[in-house]
Parts: C-alpha cells; sequence; structure tokens
C-alpha cells in the first residue's frame, strides 16, 4: 500500500469516525491495538531471525542444506509471513477497507500455516501425520478455491 493510498484511507476514516456507531468505533480501535501489537511481534521475529541468522553465519554452521538450519530459518521465516498476512487482514479492517476478517483470508492464513508446518517436519515423522497434514491441506485448498469461485462469480455477476 503506498504512502498516498494510506493518507487518502485514513483521511476517509476520520471522515466515518463521526458517522460511526459506539460499537463501530470500538471495532476500529481494536484493530488498531492488535495492529500495533503484531507489528511489535514481527519486528522482535525479525530480530530473532537476524539474530539466528548471523549467529549461524558467524559460526560458520550457516549451510542450507542441513535439514536442522533448513527447518529453523524456513520455519522462522515462514512464521513471519503468517504474522504479516494477519496484520494485513487486520489493517484492511482498520481502514475500513473491509468491513470483517474474511473467511478467505483466515483459510489462506491457516494454509500458510500448514505449509510452515510441513517445512518443520521432521523426516522420519510418522506416515499418519504426513497423511493428516496432506488431508488437511487438500480441505483447506478445496474451500479456499471454492470461495475465491465465489467471489468471482460475484465479480463477474456484478460486472454485467
Amino acid at each position: 500500500m503506498t504512502s498516498e493510498t494510506t493518507r487518502s484511507a485514513i483521511e476517509s476514516l476520520r471522515a466515518q469516525w463521526r458517522v460511526m456507531t459506539f460499537y463501530e468505533r470500538f471495532e476500529q480501535v481494536v484493530a488498531m491495538i492488535l495492529s500495533a501489537l503484531i507489528a511489535v511481534v514481527i519486528v522482535v521475529a525479525l530480530v530473532q531471525l537476524f539474530r539466528v541468522v548471523f549467529v549461524l553465519l558467524v559460526s560458520d554452521a550457516f549451510n542450507p542444506l542441513d535439514h536442522h538450519v533448513f527447518q529453523t530459518v524456513f520455519g522462522m521465516i515462514m512464521t513471519l509471513l503468517i504474522a504479516m498476512e494477519f496484520k494485513h487482514s487486520i489493517i484492511r479492517v482498520a481502514l475500513r477497507q473491509e468491513s470483517i476478517i474474511q473467511v478467505k483470508t483466515v483459510v489462506l492464513i491457516a494454509l500458510i500455516a500448514l505449509a510452515r508446518k510441513v517445512v518443520i517436519l521432521e523426516p522420519d515423522a510418522n506416515p499418519a501425520r504426513v497423511a493428516a497434514l496432506a488431508g488437511a491441506a487438500l480441505a483447506l485448498g478445496v474451500t479456499y478455491w471454492l470461495l475465491r469461485e465465489r467471489d468471482d462469480r460475484r465479480a463477474h455477476g456484478a460486472a454485467r
């Protein structure tokens, strides 16, 4: 989101604030507080990621082909991606671009979290666990696809 778009959204929010109900204002305040807290978590996680990578580089142990190093670094990166997507969904609510958290966004975040779980999975994982993760990924993928198809049909129908 560009600074111009952000400025415009904030000005729009200021104009809408006067006509909001008490509960709508409450939702806005909660969304802003959550956004700030998640931003702090993201910054702390990013600092930790830098620390881990720096220590691995200094100790000459940074070998991305080593499964444990790969799991550690990419698990942390995926955690950051999950937090950023979550924050992005809250920002859309806070800037009144969406009225509530969209189910499609929650399913997408769950898919990212599941992908993280697969990335950090031990090579000797129980086959039942792998099958359960695959089933969950399939269910979430189909759900996301159905939601996207519904939204595409709505957008296509509205364009007519």
